[in-house]
């Protein structure tokens, strides 16, 4: 558990010296409508679960979950993040984003997490490209189904038993290298990756690298929640790398190619 005031600086309530950071009347809005309700949700959420904890407990963590939740809740109905507008972030919508761009680069989550298999490149490559496959060592997906060469429809579990989904398709492409994939219109979260095969430098295998980047519903702050309950992303992806080594080493991948 977070001490207070680490809680407090990753919401943004308090900088690095505990100076409030809760901004005053007036500031220009740069929460977009859809994270400024997921903020009022979900704070109220925290919020309530903070004081549950610190009242029946006499728990610090939980009083400092409850001002969390507080902020949350004066980001969604004010519509202003400190921490946004010293980063220079806006996600309230221009009308000028790059429609190619499928998650901005001042916005969203980016990880980035690799491994080492001892199985050569174009293994690791023919299996991964069928990305029917990709489910039988990533347990976030539900299922993955190929609609033509380069496009694929994508299930994804979500909180409370529900889905999202969206579109994909592969923009970039290196045999046995290379393969970049975007989500398209109309995804339930937006999002970008790609996976990397080299040849392993000092051992023998190939380096399986992947970046991926995804605009959460609920912003940056929905995958900050997230954290707070366990939820790393980039704890996923690590794990669902040390199951595809396992899948790929083990000689279980022939059947799924």
């Amino acid at each position: 558990m977070e001490s207070m005031q680490q809680a407090l600086q990753s919401a943004g309530v308090v900088d690095e010296r505990g100076t409030s950071q809760i901004g005053s009347s007036g500031n220009k809005v740069n929460v977009g409508e859809y994270e400024r309700y997921a903020s009022v949700i979900g704070g109220g959420a925290l919020a309530l679960y903070g004081l549950t904890q610190g009242l029946s407990r006499g728990s610090w963590g939980g009083f400092a979950l409850a001002l969390v939740g507080g902020s949350l809740i004066y980001r969604g109905t004010t519509g202003h993040c400190n921490v946004y507008e010293v980063a220079g972030i806006n996600t309230a919508g221009t009308g000028e984003e790059n429609p190619i761009v499928t998650v901005p680069s001042d916005r969203g989550v980016k990880v980035e997490e690799s491994v080492t298999i001892n199985k050569p490149a174009a293994e690791l490559y023919r299996f991964w490209r069928n990305f029917e496959n990709l489910p039988r060592f990533m347990d976030h997906l539900e299922s993955v189904k190929t609609a033509g060469a380069n496009r694929s429809h994508w299930v994804a579990k979500a909180p409370a038993g529900s889905t999202v989904q969206w579109d994909a398709e592969v923009y970039n492409e290196k045999e046995n290298e290379l393969i970049a994939w975007r989500s398209l219109e109309g995804a339930d979260v937006d999002n970008a990756g790609s996976v990397h095969f080299t040849p392993a430098q000092g051992v023998s295998g190939t380096e399986v690298r992947v970046s991926l980047k995804y605009n959460p519903p609920g912003g940056i702050v929905g995958a900050a929640v997230a954290k707070l309950f366990g939820e790393e992303p980039a704890q996923q992806i690590r794990e669902d790398l040390q199951r595809f080594k396992q899948v790929m080493e083990a000689g279980a991948a022939s059947a799924g190619t």
